[in-house]
């Protein structure tokens, strides 16, 4: 007898639901779609113990008649597609024909429909797959459907749910998702009765501050953009407001919810140098193509789709979030609470150095530093921002400008600013010719750095470097790019090559050319503790706002922050 052998209906079906049914989440999600799908203006979702007991939907939408309600948990039973050509240009949610039948081989499910032509409704009833009956039922427009006891008959698979908190997070992502997705239709969830998230249908930020509130809502810019291939719509938020993970960004193709790391790698790239590592915006971004350039049929639970022209795409993303970026003023406010306002125990602070007499004198290398960039800025008399009315007062610790503007006070970190200034003079310099070094620099390397400076060479070269390898594990620069002035010290040099073989493997010249410029705007530029004198405070201040995002540095850090003349009031108890 052979070994291979045709599995019985039975077998399949509950194999084909799993692909489709991991868990009570899969479940709302297949369901809310088929909603969606059936025009439905209002969706309530009920569940009990996190879906593992019971899960209701209840919409509004077109409903179905008798006869289309007994084969709507047939495998692939569908009114979505007619023919193999409907696939290529799908515009609804679900369109597999597997959510109901899926569904109903894992667990107990009952439907009441109806339809508006109809007098009455109808009631169907499937168990494991089997249909127990369809009978005449009194019922609203639209659908009710019921699942009970999921995974009843696959106890190996109910075995692996997590907690109820668990479940019912993945519940509330599914939810939350379709919500910002479908903003035109009004959702409420419910768990074991109580009220958990309810989002009326509105324009689409007072959806995000129905479900994420006023602090985030109030953050956000709106997004819109249209190139030969795609229009972007949505918000993103300021540079102020991120999260350490990915879990408030929701991306829509054509209304379908999917995720996509090429994407948030995209919405990522437009922030540029305004984030810190490790720091994510929120984002809703909906992307609308045409139907042929997309590809939904990828994955049985739809979430993820194939884009004809990805890389295109994803560069129009990051395009419209930099134009939404640089339409706004981003300095951050300052909040103060009533806690900051108890200085009984407070130590003694540094006070603020004024910018007339007594100014102590700044030294050599600030001088050389500011100057070099001043040359610069002279030389792009092309203002990118309108220079805001800014009276600077004076220095605290050799380190923070203080500034009076017209609606309060403004408090610059002189390190980030300069930094910032002398980031996008390299960066707009592009590639550089070099400068040979009076004495070459001598470089020792451990093993992996010696590794990855090979790699680097050919890249460090063509920005202006000229490095050669001197002995096992030294090499030598006789030369650096112009853009970095007359500069002889050794440490610098070192510290720069450094930091660019830190970050490890160099992935493409575009990548290389972003670590010198950061590399060198960090190392050059101004250090915490430097004197300035009042003359060229003003300057780096005026070269500060000429700069095309003045807000941070190039590692996102900000450059600036202000304290409104109410905030002010607070501090001293005026209001």
């Amino acid at each position: 007898m052979g070994k291979i052998r045709v599995l019985d209906d039975a077998t399949i079906n509950k194999i084909a639901a799993g692909e489709v049914i991991e868990r009570p989440s899969s479940v709302v999600k297949e369901l809310i779609e088929n909603s969606i799908d059936a025009g439905a203006s209002d969706i309530r979702i009920e569940v009990t113990k996190a879906g593992k007991k019971q899960i209701r939907v209840i919409d509004n939408g077109c409903g179905m008649s008798k006869e289309d309600a007994a084969v709507s948990f047939l495998k692939h039973a569908t009114s979505k597609i007619k023919n193999i050509d409907d696939i290529e240009n799908v515009r609804t949610m679900g369109f597999r024909g597997e959510a109901l039948s899926s569904i109903s081989a894992v667990a107990r499910v009952e439907i009441i429909t109806k339809t508006k032509e109809e007098l009455s409704g109808t009631k169907a009833v499937v168990h494991g797959g089997k249909l127990m009956g369809v009978t005449e039922a009194g019922a609203a427009d639209g659908t009710i459907v019921a699942v009970e006891e999921l995974f009843y008959n696959t106890p190996a698979r109910k075995k692996y749910l997590k907690s109820d908190s668990t479940e019912l997070a993945h519940i509330i992502d599914v939810v939350t998702g379709n919500a910002l997705g479908h903003n035109n239709v009004s959702f409420t969830l419910l768990h074991n009765g109580n009220e958990i998230l309810r989002s009326p249908s509105s324009q689409l930020l007072d959806t995000m501050l129905h479900i994420y509130g006023q602090e985030v809502a109030r953050a956000m810019l709106p997004v819109y953009f249209e190139s030969g291939i795609a229009k972007i719509t949505g918000f993103v938020s300021k540079p102020t407001l991120t999260r350490g993970s990915l879990d408030l960004q929701s991306f829509y193709i054509n209304d379908r919810n999917i995720n996509s790391r090429a994407i948030s790698f995209a919405l990522r790239d437009g922030y540029g140098t305004l984030l810190p590592k490790g720091r994510f915006p929120v984002a809703v971004l909906k992307i609308y193509v045409d139907t042929g350039e997309v590809d939904v049929n990828v994955h049985p639970t739809k979430n993820q789709v194939r884009l004809s022209h990805e890389r295109e795409i994803c560069d129009t993303v990051a395009q419209a979030v930099k134009i939404a970026l640089s339409q706004k003023t981003l300095i951050p406010d300052v909040n103060l609470h009533k806690q900051s306002l108890l200085y009984e125990n407070a130590p003694d602070s540094p006070m603020v150095r004024e910018t007339g007499t007594g100014f102590k004198v700044s030294m050599k290398d600030t001088e050389r530093r500011l100057m070099r960039t001043e040359r610069a800025g002279k030389d792009d008399r092309k203002s990118k921002l309108p220079m805001p009315e800014v009276k600077v007062l004076g220095q605290v610790d050799s380190l923070y400008i203080i500034a009076e503007t017209k609606d309060g006070l403004m408090i610059i970190d002189q390190h980030a600013a300069h930094e910032r200034v002398f980031y996008e003079q390299v960066r707009d310099s592009g590639r550089s010719d070099s400068q040979e070094l009076i004495v070459p620099v001598n470089l020792e390397l451990e093993p992996k750095e010696k590794v990855l400076m090979k790699e680097c060479i050919p890249h460090l070269e063509d920005f202006g470097f000229r490095i050669s390898e001197f002995g096992p594990d030294a090499f030598a620069v006789t030369a650096v790019p112009n853009v970095l002035g007359r500069l002889e010290d050794p440490e610098l040099i070192h510290d720069i090559i450094t930091d660019i073989l830190s970050e490890g493997k160099v992935k493409d010249e575009t990548g290389i050319f972003e670590r010198v410029t950061k590399s060198i705007a960090c190392r050059g530029a101004l250090k915490a503790g430097a004197d300035c004198s009042s003359s060229q405070l003003e300057s780096l201040v005026e070269q500060l706002f000429r700069t095309e995002n003045p807000y941070t540095c190039p590692h996102g850090r900000p450059t600036m922050v202000s304290f409104n003349r109410q905030e002010l009031d607070k501090l001293f108890r005026r209001s």
